[in-house]
């Protein structure tokens, strides 16, 4: 039996579903004919504002519920064809509360991936990230699927949360090794775009830079601006996720990166121009107790295997996907948070 889940005409939930990617999913889904689309969030940390754009949709159905509840899950999963597993602490929000990063980040998935097996969900997609190859002296060069885990150097949150999304991994492979569940797991790198949150660390970056530029201060620039940065663009995400339902692929990890990476004095650079100004940066060394992720040389998340698995590529570069974003920021006096 094909793995493939088509989603025309096909019930889909989305757990962590009030989200960046989340609702940029569910938008491309609904496009895409899905028959319902199931966002599923307790708003904790996702938003109203984020699904405001795709509320009104007569085919999406929002439910309020928590990972760490099964029963909430096991309802809301009953007549799903494929499982979207977003929920989770990213590094930030793991920094301040790490037991509760913990508890959603496994706990919380080996409850979705339960009700996912209970209910014959036929295919679960799971959002994974490039932290699984760690950070530190020993993140540099070409990132592959099977670059190993680093953690030298690095701030305890960030390694935290690389071996969350390790153990959710290994957790899909194992159900599909007792109970033949079969998955998708997608390695994200820095998603960024429209309706940008302040949760993550280097999405963070681009959000503070603009923010900085707009009220005629100068952005600041860590070290000498030569740190790697890799970043996908939300739209580019969305469309790898419905691919990987739509795919006959399964029991495969992938990285889904942009067309290439960029230095933190590139991107400060073009988002100074995108706000119409030309003010220079300022090089700033490291400010104490900020987490800041880096890696121990220029890198390149290859994205190659996720176009032999599901036939995807990114279309979206890191200048398009800026201007975007910056155009929604202007138009929206508030944004997600």
């Amino acid at each position: 039996m094909s793995a493939a889940v088509p989603i025309a005409g096909n019930r889909v939930i989305i757990v962590g579903g009030a989200s960046l990617v989340g609702s940029a999913t569910a938008a491309e889904l609904l496009d895409a004919g899905a028959a319902e689309v199931v966002l599923f969030d307790n708003f904790s940390m996702g938003s109203e504002a984020a699904i405001a754009h795709i509320r009104d949709n007569p085919r999406l159905k929002t439910v309020r519920g928590d990972v760490m509840r099964l029963p909430d899950l096991l309802r809301a999963m009953e007549g799903c064809h494929g499982a979207l597993l977003l929920a989770a602490y990213m590094t930030l929000n793991m920094d301040r509360d790490p037991w509760g990063g913990l508890d959603v980040n496994i706990r919380g998935v080996q409850n979705a991936l339960e009700a996912a097996r209970a209910n014959g969900v036929r295919k679960v997609v799971f959002a994974s990230s490039n932290a699984v190859y760690g950070y530190g002296p020993g993140v540099k060069g070409e990132l592959v699927e099977s670059t190993p885990f680093h953690s030298v150097g690095a701030p305890p949150a960030a390694i935290l949360y690389g071996a969350t999304k390790i153990i959710g991994e290994q957790l899909c492979r194992d159900y599909k090794r007792r109970f033949g569940l079969d998955y998708v797991v997608l390695r994200y790198s820095t998603v960024y775009g429209e309706r940008q949150h302040y949760r993550a660390a280097n999405a963070l970056y681009i959000i503070e830079t603009w923010d900085k530029v707009k009220k005629g201060e100068r952005p600041q620039v860590f070290g000498d601006g030569s740190e790697t940065k890799h970043f996908v663009y939300v739209g580019d995400l969305a469309r790898a996720n419905r691919m990987a339902f739509e795919s006959p692929a399964t029991d495969v990890a992938v990285n889904t990166s942009g067309p290439k990476p960029v230095t933190t004095l590139e991107l400060v650079r073009m988002v100074t121009r995108l706000a119409g100004s030309d003010i220079e940066p300022e090089f700033v060394g490291d400010t104490p107790g900020k987490v800041r992720l880096t890696s121990g040389g220029a890198f390149r998340i290859a994205h190659e295997e996720a176009a032999a698995a599901i036939g995807w590529t990114p279309l979206v570069g890191m200048e398009e996907g800026l201007a975007r974003l910056m155009a929604w920021i202007e138009s929206n006096e508030g944004r997600t948070s």
